[in-house]
C-alpha cells in the first residue's frame, strides 16, 4: 500500500509507559496490511539485543541500529511506505530533517521517545520532532511511589535520586530508572 501523503507520529513518555510497545503495536498493524516497514535504533541502545526493539513486556521487532540519522538513506528500501525509530531522544538534532525527508516522500514515520530527561527537561530532539508530528501520543506509566499517573523519569543512583549534575545520558532499564509522578520527581541539586 502506497501512502499518497507522509506523516509523522511521535509516540512519547517517560519510561515504563510502553512507548516501545505501541510502536511495536502500530508496526505490526503496518505489516498485517502488507505495508513494507522498517525499523531503526540508535546503536547506543544495545539492551535487549543489537537488531531488535524490545519493550519492558517483552514484545520484539527487529530493527537496524545506525550512530547517525543519515545512514538510513542507503539502508531504506525502494518499496518502504513505513519507517519507524525508537528512542529518538538518542539521536543527534539532524533525525529531524531525515524525518521530515521522509515523510515529505509519502512515508508514515513513527517515532517512539522519551520527552523528558531525567532532570524533568526537554530531552533532545524529541521537542522537535513532536511539534513537526501530524499525531503526538503521550503515554503514561505508573508512579511507584503513589500510583498516581507518571509523566517522568526518576533516576536511581545507589538508591538515592541522581543528581541534577549527572550526565544525562546513561542507558538502562528498571535497575537504573522509576517512573514517577510530578510530585514525586526529585532531583537533588537542580536549580
Amino acid at each position: 500500500m502506497i501512502h499518497h501523503s507522509g506523516r509523522v507520529e511521535v509516540i512519547c513518555g517517560s519510561m515504563f509507559c510502553g512507548k516501545t510497545e505501541e510502536l511495536i503495536r502500530r508496526v505490526r498493524r503496518a505489516m498485517i496490511a502488507r505495508q513494507k516497514v522498517q525499523v531503526f535504533k540508535p546503536s547506543i541502545d544495545d539492551r535487549f539485543g543489537v537488531e531488535r526493539v524490545t519493550s519492558h513486556t517483552g514484545q520484539t521487532v527487529e530493527a537496524q541500529p545506525v550512530q547517525s540519522p543519515s545512514e538510513i538513506y542507503d539502508l531504506l528500501a525502494a518499496d518502504t511506505t513505513v519507517v519507524a525509530f525508537d528512542e529518538a531522544q538518542f539521536f543527534p538534532a539532524d533525525i529531524a530533517a531525515v524525518v521530515e525527508t521522509l515523510a515529505q516522500h509519502g512515508i508514515r514515520v513513527i517515532v517512539a521517545g522519551l520527552d523528558m530527561d531525567f532532570r524533568g527537561a526537554p530531552f533532545g530532539v524529541m521537542p522537535e520532532l513532536m511539534s513537526r508530528a501530524e499525531e503526538v501520543t503521550k503515554l503514561h506509566a505508573i508512579c511507584v511511589v503513589c500510583g498516581e499517573d507518571a509523566s517522568r523519569t526518576q533516576r536511581i543512583v545507589n538508591g538515592e535520586p541522581a543528581r541534577y549534575s549527572d550526565p544525562i545520558i546513561l542507558v538502562g532499564a528498571s535497575e537504573r530508572y522509576e517512573a514517577r509522578c510530578r510530585t514525586h520527581h526529585v532531583v537533588p541539586g537542580a536549580p
